[in-house]
C-alpha cells in the first residue's frame, strides 16, 4: 500500500466508543448531525457503531452510511461470524466501508476473558480477518489490551492478521496502562520486527485512565504509527479516550515532527460544543484546546505579558481552533495593564495617576466579586450603565 509517510489518518470514535458513556446515548438523527460535522472537520474515518449490539446501533450505521460520503464508515465487531455478518449488512450503503474486528492479545484477556490459549486466539484472529475480507476490502484488526500484551506474541499476531488481509492494525492501550516510552517502544518493536508491517497502517487507540492518552498517542506516532483514534472532547468509557483536538493541535504546533493531518482545525470549538450539548457531557473549563478557560488569562503577570505580545503566553491562536478569542479576565489577581486595557475598551482614557486611583477602587471591588464585568467597571468609574 502506498501512503504519504508523513500523513496521519484521523479515526473518530465519538459515535461508538464515546457514546458508550452512561447517559450519553444519541438518537440516529443526532448521530447524523455530528457525523456531518465530523465530515466537515476532515476526519478520515468515522466509527459509526457496533451493529450487533442493538437494533438502534445497526440502524445508525445504515443511516450514517447514506448521509456521509467522504470519510470511511467503520463498524465494530468481535471476532465471530455473527458480528461480522451484522456489520456487513449495516455497511451496505457505505461508499467506503471498513470492518473493525479483533480479539484480546494480552495473557490477562486470553486467560481471564476468553479462557483460551495464545494458539487458539491467534487462530480466531486470522479466521475473523479472512471472513470479513470476503465481504469488505478494508479490514482493521484490533489487538485488545495490546498495552499489556507480550510484545513478541503481539508481533506474531500482527504479522498473522496482515497476512490474512488486514489493512490497518490497531494497537490499543485498552486500560490506559502504558507510560509513553513503553507504548512508543511497543510500536517501534512492531515496526522493526513484523516483516509485512509495510502492508498495513499501524493505529493507536489509547485510553485516559492515568491521564496519558494524548502523550501515548503522540509517542505511537513518533515511532511509526500513522492512524490516531480518539473522540471529540476526549469522551469515552471510564476516564475517556484520546482527545482528537489535542493530538491534532500538537502535530500542528510541533511542525518539527513532520506529521500532518487533513483536519480543518477552525471547526474544533463549535463541534466540541455540539458534542458536549447533545451528549450532556460538560467540558471542564480548563480542558486543553476547547475548554472555556483555554484562552483566558487572569494572572496579572500573564496578562501583562500577553498584552505586550500574545505569544508570551499563547502557543496556539484561539482563531486556529475556532475559539471566539482570547480573553483577559479581570480578577483580584489582575494588574494595572489589564485594567487599563478594559477601561480603554469602554472608552476611558486615563493618566498614570488616574489609573493608579482607579486600580485601588478596582481591587476593593475585585476582593468581593469573583469576576468583574463591564457593568462593574462602569459603576466603579461613576457611570451607571452600559451605553
Amino acid at each position: 500500500m502506498l501512503h504519504d509517510p508523513n500523513r496521519v489518518y484521523v479515526f473518530d470514535t465519538t459515535l461508538r466508543d464515546g457514546e458508550q458513556v452512561p447517559g450519553c446515548q444519541l438518537t440516529t438523527p443526532e448521530k447524523i448531525e455530528i457525523a456531518k460535522e465530523l465530515e466537515a472537520l476532515g476526519v478520515d474515518i468515522i466509527e459509526a457503531g457496533f451493529p450487533i449490539s442493538s437494533p438502534g446501533d445497526f440502524q445508525s450505521v445504515v443511516e450514517l452510511s447514506k448521509a456521509v460520503s467522504e470519510p470511511i464508515i467503520c463498524a465494530l465487531t468481535r471476532a465471530n461470524k455473527g458480528d461480522i455478518d451484522s456489520a456487513v449488512a449495516a455497511l451496505q450503503y457505505a461508499k467506503r466501508p471498513r470492518i473493525h474486528t479483533g480479539i484480546g492479545s494480552s495473557d490477562m484477556h486470553i486467560k481471564h476473558k476468553f479462557n483460551s490459549t495464545r494458539e487458539e486466539i491467534l487462530e480466531r484472529a486470522v479466521e475473523a480477518v479472512k471472513y470479513a475480507k470476503k465481504s469488505v476490502e478494508d479490514i482493521e484488526f484490533y489487538a485488545e489490551d495490546a498495552g499489556r500484551a507480550d510484545v513478541v506474541f503481539l508481533a506474531k499476531m500482527v504479522e498473522a492478521v496482515i497476512a490474512a488481509g488486514a489493512t490497518v492494525v490497531n494497537i490499543p492501550d485498552t486500560n490506559g496502562y502504558c507510560l509513553p516510552d513503553q507504548y512508543g517502544s511497543k510500536i517501534k518493536f512492531l515496526k522493526e520486527n513484523v516483516k509485512n508491517i509495510d502492508q498495513a497502517i499501524i493505529s493507536v487507540h489509547c485510553h485516559n485512565d492515568l491521564g496519558l492518552a494524548t502523550a501515548n498517542s503522540i509517542a505511537g506516532l513518533q515511532n511509526g504509527a500513522r492512524q490516531i483514534e480518539g473522540t471529540i472532547n476526549g469522551i469515552g468509557e471510564r476516564a475517556g479516550n484520546t482527545s482528537l483536538e489535542e493530538v491534532v493541535m500538537i502535530l500542528k504546533t510541533h511542525e518539527a515532527l513532520g506529521l500532518k493531518t487533513n483536519i480543518n482545525t477552525k471547526n474544533f470549538y463549535e463541534l466540541s460544543r455540539m458534542v458536549s450539548s447533545q451528549m450532556r457531557m460538560p467540558v471542564q473549563p480548563n480542558k486543553a484546546i476547547v475548554g472555556s478557560n483555554a484562552f483566558a488569562h487572569s494572572s496579572g503577570i500573564h496578562q501583562d505579558g500577553f498584552l505586550k505580545n500574545r505569544e508570551n503566553y499563547e502557543i496556539i491562536r484561539p482563531e486556529d481552533v475556532g475559539f471566539p478569542d482570547a480573553s483577559i479576565v479581570l480578577t483580584a489577581r489582575s494588574g494595572r495593564h489589564a485594567l487599563k486595557f478594559h477601561l480603554e475598551r469602554l472608552g476611558f482614557t486615563l493618566s498614570k495617576d488616574e489609573l493608579g486611583e482607579a486600580y485601588h477602587r478596582f481591587l476593593a471591588v475585585a476582593d468581593n466579586k469573583l469576576d468583574i464585568n463591564d457593568q462593574d467597571l462602569l459603576l466603579m468609574m461613576g457611570k451607571q450603565q452600559l451605553a
